[in-house]
């Protein structure tokens, strides 16, 4: 299962974070995307729920074993296939004979898909949810499913999650617990709400920090180019040409991105565009179509900031400047990811705010 995703040798989160997490700590884990943090949560969740299972087979309307939330319907979908691929190795049909494990089934619940059709297949019993605050908080307040059987919770870009205002549903969903749970918190950045969230949140945690919170990924060479507003749509084009693609252009706003797009395409760059005002479909489309290399170029803004795993990234270009240090530290750390080296190149003038 490891081998055909490429992974050979565990990363320093991996080595740190597996140890304790199978141990059933609560665990804070603060690392820069990238860093393989999703295999911390996953790998025990999975475990946990094939021995739950193994104990007492799940039944209709039972379940989940385990919930994972992540702060956008991008990073659950990922999140989710990453769960999917490890349980179909090790519980799917041809895995069955070798290793002898009862069959694990996965959902995954966001908003811009059919809730009826995510609330059916939950009802048939469930084993791990991958899930974000908004949906998950419906459901469970529509009663579609309970957490008495869930023993384990983690909460994925905690930071991100915070920043965009889910923080009372994250809340409301740990008070569906009446029990005893292991609590696991992921974030590239630890704010002070954050920090304040985990002491209420989480039980004597272990803290595994991989390099400094908030730090930018040393894997990147960062470049900062002066740029007047009306030249920055030809600059970014010149921009291009600085390494191969894959490249993904971060804005600040969906119309500039769309504006970035329009003037790409016209140009006969191979674009596509990510953000809140297209639809699911549309979203996933482009996902796809810049995963699978069919499109050089990915414009985004800072929803497509957080937790997509595009290995390959060659280049992240900050079309326009993020107004928090955080959301720069994210955006840059779609490139050198892995222990590969990357490039972020940054346009200000003087618009931009000094104190950023």
């Amino acid at each position: 299962g490891l081998k055909s995703k490429g992974i050979s040798r565990p990363t320093q989160i991996q080595m740190q974070g597996l140890p304790e997490a199978l141990l059933g700590r609560d665990l804070i884990g603060i690392a820069f995307t990238g860093s393989g943090k999703t295999l911390v949560f996953a790998i025990p969740a999975i475990l946990r729920a094939l021995e739950m299972e193994m104990r007492s087979p799940v039944t209709d309307t039972e379940g989940p074993f385990c919930l994972l939330i992540a702060p956008s319907r991008e990073l659950a979908q990922q999140t989710h296939e990453v769960v999917e691929h490890y349980v179909s190795y090790l519980t799917g049909p041809e895995s069955r004979s070798r290793h002898r494990l009862p069959r694990l089934r996965c959902q995954l619940c966001i908003g811009g898909e059919s809730l009826g059709r995510q609330a059916q297949n939950v009802r048939r019993g469930v084993h791990i949810i991958t899930a974000t605050p908004g949906r998950l908080n419906h459901m469970l307040n529509e009663k579609m499913f309970t957490l008495a059987q869930c023993v384990y919770i983690c909460l994925d870009e905690a930071d991100r999650m915070v920043d965009l205002g889910f923080e009372d549903e994250v809340r409301n969903t740990l008070d569906h617990f009446g029990h005893q749970r292991q609590t696991l918190l992921f974030s590239a950045t630890m704010p002070r709400k954050i920090q304040e969230f985990a002491t209420s949140a989480l039980v004597n945690p272990v803290t595994i920090n991989v390099g400094r919170a908030g730090a930018a990924n040393l894997d990147v060479v960062q470049e900062v180019e002066y740029v007047k507003a009306e030249s920055k749509l030809t600059y970014l084009l010149q921009c291009l040409q600085k390494t191969a693609p894959p490249v993904m252009v971060f804005c600040s706003d969906k119309a500039s991105c769309d504006e970035v797009l329009e003037y790409l395409l016209l140009k006969g760059v191979g674009a596509c565009a990510i953000h809140g005002g297209l639809e699911q479909s549309e979203r996933h489309k482009s996902t796809r179509l810049f995963k699978s290399g069919a499109k050089d170029v990915l414009i985004g803004t800072d929803v497509a900031s957080k937790g997509l795993d595009f290995p390959a990234i060659q280049h992240v270009i900050n079309y326009d400047m993020p107004k928090e240090i955080e959301n720069y530290v994210h955006r840059i750390g779609r490139t050198g990811r892995c222990g590969r080296t990357g490039v972020a190149t940054t346009f200000i003038n003087k618009s931009v705010d000094e104190t950023v």
